[in-house]
């Protein structure tokens, strides 16, 4: 069984509701303290770098405010030949961005962050997932941007979603593309010991499975 811990020595410094999804799937206990950074104020370079530095920033936010937690940052962009595809503010701007992606692959590209500043530990990287979208009718982009869910999300679709049916191949990590790179943060969290594997069993007929719990 997974233990909820009020105390989590995780945090989460993202209110995504997507990555609070994706932690919690992965059996993980945590606490949500979104960062409070200005994005702006981080420097735009390469894409790949940008994504990582954003990462970083929104964890050391929270860091400086909880040095003996675990922090994990994430930030998400859509590339497309060279460009970056944020979040759309109007309907115009949904419309030519899920045109641009119709028919074509294109990149999207996660950085995350975690650090701990107790331990005097961080770590950071960008993950890649290549997305191929079909070639999608006029009816059918007017039809998903009447059902308002490409309007908070980069790329102005939600694999996860109802823009799971744009989607005709991925390459790549999918929970990436969701905005969190789950295997390669468990990974990292498991081998720092910041969490264990334990195995537990309702029944004694039943099998025995590995779960995720906080280490102490």
């Amino acid at each position: 069984m997974i233990n909820a811990y009020d105390d989590s020595i995780i945090i989460l410094a993202s209110k995504s509701p997507r990555r609070r999804y994706l932690l919690q799937q992965a059996g993980l206990s945590f606490r949500v303290i979104p960062s409070s950074i200005d994005e702006t104020s981080v420097t735009v370079s390469s894409p790949e770098t940008y994504v990582r530095l954003l990462s970083e920033a929104k964890a050391n936010d929270v860091a400086v405010k909880y040095p003996d937690k675990w922090v994990i940052g994430a930030d998400t962009i859509v590339l497309q030949e060279g460009t970056i595809l944020g979040k759309p503010r109007s309907q115009t701007e949904a419309r030519a961005m899920i045109k641009r992606l119709s028919g074509q692959t294109h990149r999207v590209l996660t950085g995350y962050a975690i650090c701990c500043n107790a331990k005097s530990r961080s770590f950071s990287e960008t993950i890649k997932t290549d997305v191929l979208f079909k070639n999608l009718t006029d009816e059918e982009i007017e039809w998903y941007i009447r059902t308002k869910e490409p309007f908070d999300k980069a790329g102005a679709y939600a694999i996860q979603g109802l823009g799971t049916f744009l989607v005709k191949s991925i390459n790549g990590s999918y929970t990436n593309v969701v905005g969190l790179p789950v295997c390669e943060v468990i990974d990292f969290l498991l081998k720092e010991g910041v969490i264990g594997l334990t195995r537990s069993s309702h029944k004694p007929e039943q099998r025995r499975n590995c779960v995720i719990h906080p280490s102490k």
